[in-house]
């Protein structure tokens, strides 16, 4: 019993922050100078704990000074409040590596997401990642990962707006039904799809909800249709004004991936 008591009080005086030892293990990561400078931009998930992201479980996080910053998600499979959010206000405190981001979603929720920040440069950084929601007081979700993210250095807010026309280029897929395609994204944040009946192009389905954002290059859109909701997640490059490419990399049940890929012209402007 005497040997038990004996290393207790060893590692609490291991772990005690009168000694020079610490057993917390980002003490190991090197100081990052000027992080309140280094951060400062438009940065997207790109691995988590050491795997590519799938699309749908993609971030945006835009920093436009030290202490403010906007979200950007769309996570239907996170119980996180607020789930779909379009570049959702945050107020940031950088101390040392860490950044805090905390949000309000609503008037009962608060997110806060710690990020001890292991490196960065002009194009990532990587970082650990703690996040923590109440709601009313009361922790209803709390988890954490390692997070690789890349600086994203456009935004296609703008030049997405106008009818699209297109097929799915990745045979085989889930996508790949043979057919042409075309959406219409307005100036206020909704779309409608529209589906070839023989030669002519109908308004698809009896939806009650269209609604999309783009923030960096993430297309984030979600419908309702039959009272259920769905959504969809791409990242997209548009070229020479009237090229646009989407690719998402998908996870199926048996946890393999696979990647998605659309190409469309752009067939009319925004009236």
């Amino acid at each position: 019993m005497k040997k038990i008591i004996n290393w207790i009080f060893s590692a609490i005086l291991l772990c005690s922050t009168m000694v020079f030892t610490s057993c917390d293990p980002n003490d190991d990561i090197m100081p990052i100078e000027n992080l309140s400078e280094k951060i400062i931009g438009k940065w997207m998930v790109a691995a988590r704990d050491g795997n590519p992201a799938p699309t749908n479980r993609k971030k945006v996080y835009t920093f436009v000074s030290a202490t403010k910053a906007y979200v950007s998600a769309s996570i239907s499979d996170n119980p996180v409040a607020g789930n779909w959010q379009k570049q959702m206000e945050a107020d940031v405190v950088i101390n040392g590596n860490k950044i805090t981001l905390t949000s309000h979603p609503d008037e009962h929720t608060t997110g806060v997401e710690e990020f001890i920040v292991t490196d960065i440069d002009d194009t990532d950084f990587t970082t650990n990642q703690k996040v923590n929601v109440t709601v009313d007081g009361r922790v209803v979700f709390s988890e954490g990962f390692a997070l690789r993210f890349e600086k994203v250095t456009v935004d296609y807010r703008k030049a997405i707006l106008g009818t699209w026309e297109g097929r799915c280029t990745s045979e085989g897929s889930v996508f790949d039904d043979g057919q042409e395609h075309r959406w219409q994204y307005n100036a206020d944040g909704t779309y409608a799809y529209y589906a070839k009946d023989g030669d002519n192009w109908v308004l698809y389905g009896n939806d009650t909800l269209n609604e999309y954002f783009v923030d960096g290059n993430l297309l984030c859109t979600r419908w309702i249709e039959d009272g259920v909701e769905s959504r969809e997640w791409w990242e997209i490059s548009i070229e020479d004004g009237n090229k646009m490419y989407w690719t998402a990399l998908r996870r199926n049940e048996d946890g393999t991936t696979f990647t998605a890929t659309f190409e469309m012209t752009l067939v009319s402007n925004m009236p």
